[in-house]
């Protein structure tokens, strides 16, 4: 069962370089985007190519707050998974640190944006694909 996560060793330098470039809130709050940015990327991640926990450690309940079950239904639905399977924390701290490298390039293509700029072009992006 997932309890905690740790970063690799260069995601915790990357989460708070975004964290202080965009300005979105704490740390967490950056974790929580990058996992929902990585699985947004609708890849699914190989479970042998996991990176060092050499970096910031994250409990479940400071990582997904009081909406735990909702990201676990994000991970579950993409990976067709039981919510117990023994692989989940593994496949969240592989979407975190995915997802922290990606917003990493993203926001340093971009240096003159901000994080509620960079937040509402993904969600628009994300609701023209649906639409």
């Amino acid at each position: 069962m997932f309890t905690q996560i740790k970063t690799s060793k260069e995601n915790k330098e990357i989460v708070s370089l975004l964290t202080r470039k965009l300005g979105l809130g704490t740390e967490n709050v950056i974790a929580r985007i990058a996992f929902t940015y990585s699985l947004s990327q609708d890849k699914k991640l190989n479970l042998n190519d996991i990176q060092d926990a050499g970096g910031k450690e994250y409990s479940k309940s400071v990582l997904f707050g009081d909406y735990y079950d909702i990201y676990l239904g994000l991970l579950c639905v993409h990976y067709g998974l039981y919510k117990t399977d023994k692989d989940i924390g593994r496949y969240i701290k592989m979407h975190v640190d995915d997802g922290l490298q990606l917003l990493n390039y993203e926001v340093n293509e971009r240096s003159n944006i901000d994080g509620f700029d960079f937040l509402t072009e993904k969600i628009d992006i994300g609701f023209n694909k649906i639409f």
